[in-house]
């Protein structure tokens, strides 16, 4: 089982800044990917930042030089614990939708509950 708690949404004029966080539990062992997806009403989910394992990172181009994935991990004998943060700067009306932290472990993908964020204009 694999659990994922998001936090940090909330309602943020254009401009300002928001930090969203996910917190995974659960058998997610060491080896994964996490990252960042949101979906705006009408429009499909989309990819918004990713960070592997090993600290590599990936970015939609809408994003790129104002939002910044990082993450921490924790491992111990009986579990691992990883967090990943995604700061978010110089907000957009259109960054406005729903977050959702993902988690891909073995082709599995893993989805928290969402997160909303809205930024008005």
């Amino acid at each position: 089982q694999v659990q994922l708690v998001e936090s940090g949404g909330g309602l943020v004029q254009a401009g300002g800044s928001l930090r969203l966080s996910c917190a995974a539990s659960g058998s997610i062992f060491s080896i994964n990917l996490m990252g960042w997806y949101r979906q705006a009403p009408g429009k499909q989910r989309e990819l918004v930042a990713s960070i592997t394992s090993g600290g590599a990172t990936n970015y939609a181009d809408s994003v790129k030089g104002r939002f910044t994935i990082s993450r921490d991990t924790t491992i111990s004998r009986d579990n691992t614990k990883s967090t990943v943060y995604l700061q978010m700067n110089s907000l957009k009306p259109e960054d406005t939708g729903v977050y959702y932290c993902n988690l891909k472990r073995n082709a599995v993908d893993y989805w928290g509950q969402g997160t909303q964020l809205t930024v008005s204009s």
